[in-house]
């Protein structure tokens, strides 16, 4: 009699425990901002009420309609609470999941996308010639990298930048723009990191560029073709190193391995071009062309679904 009273007990307690946790949920407050990264249509954002029977009209609430090309809304909700959408006549349902350490998640609404195309038209072989990198920029895999790289290149910021840090089998870097004012605002705009995904680096993904927790601004990096096992598994293992696009197609006969790489990596790994330098008021008039002038450079990137339509095989 003795244990199965203990027995009730615990089952008793267990199951207070479970509704004081599931309580404590509920009331636990998060800031969310939700973002539409659609070249052309707006996303209807709804709240939804599981308190109100399925045929009340209060239980689907219109919360917002976010506009197109980088639109977004910030709700003041709870942990645990869902809310829907609708793309090409499909509903999608999302409960947000705790947030960072600032109480905030991000979340880009991209219905079953698979992601969205960037072109970014460069120089190869030291300015030789003209070639295009075609990027899959994925929504999910790290939506606050994803947005700030559309924002950007819908901005023009990567037109005319260069490829400063070139190593084969390990990386391609850019991302200092060429205007001194632009640059030198933007990399005072830092960007909270994202949540890890679990997706594995390869040749050809792209993330965002770091130097700490929470640090990152402009700078991207592509890994190279022929990057070992080991330097793959080494990238992600910094909190700011977080997968957000890939080269489509196949990467070992894209531009990508046509960009100059002569100058080796950056002080103090290599003589190539440093950062710093070009960050300075002279990087792009007189520090690069003098002594690097065999670098090459991004003309102009672009989101392929804003610019006009292209035949199958052009993208």
């Amino acid at each position: 009699i003795i244990m199965v009273n203990l027995h009730f007990k615990s089952s008793v307690l267990a199951l207070f425990a479970a509704v004081a946790s599931s309580l404590a949920a509920a009331e636990t407050p998060l800031r969310v901002i939700f973002v539409n990264q659609s070249p052309d249509k707006a996303v209807e954002l709804f709240w939804e009420n599981h308190k109100l029977a399925k045929d009340h009209p209060d239980r689907r609430r219109l919360e917002a309609t976010i506009p197109p090309r980088g639109g977004w809304h910030k709700s003041e909700t709870f942990l645990g609470h869902e809310f829907s959408y609708d793309v090409e006549g499909q509903r999608h349902y999302v409960t947000p999941p705790p947030g960072n350490v600032h109480s905030e998640q991000f979340l880009m609404l991209a219905g079953s996308t698979d992601g969205y195309r960037v072109r970014c038209e460069v120089s190869v072989n030291s300015q030789q010639y003209m070639d295009y990198l075609d990027i899959l920029v994925k929504p999910y895999w790290a939506p606050r990298a994803a947005s700030r790289f559309l924002e950007l290149v819908r901005n023009g910021y990567y037109d005319g930048v260069a490829f400063n840090r070139v190593v084969p089998n390990f990386l391609t870097q850019f991302g200092i723009a060429k205007d001194f004012l632009t640059r030198t605002r933007e990399r005072e705009l830092t960007l909270w990191d994202d949540f890890p995904k679990g997706v594995k680096f390869e040749p050809g993904t792209m993330s965002f560029a770091g130097s700490g927790h929470d640090s990152r601004t402009t700078e991207i990096f592509i890994v190279m073709p022929g990057a070992t096992q080991q330097q793959l598994d080494k990238f992600g293992e910094n909190t700011w190193e977080t997968p957000f696009a890939v080269i489509e197609g196949d990467v070992e006969k894209s531009a990508l391995k046509k960009i100059y790489s002569g100058y080796g990596d950056m002080p103090s790994y290599g003589r190539g071009p440093d950062s710093n330098r070009i960050y300075d008021v002279d990087g792009y008039t007189r520090y690069l062309p003098k002594n690097f002038p065999k670098l090459d450079y991004i003309d102009r990137c672009y989101v392929v679904n804003e610019v006009g339509d292209f035949s199958e095989g052009e993208f």
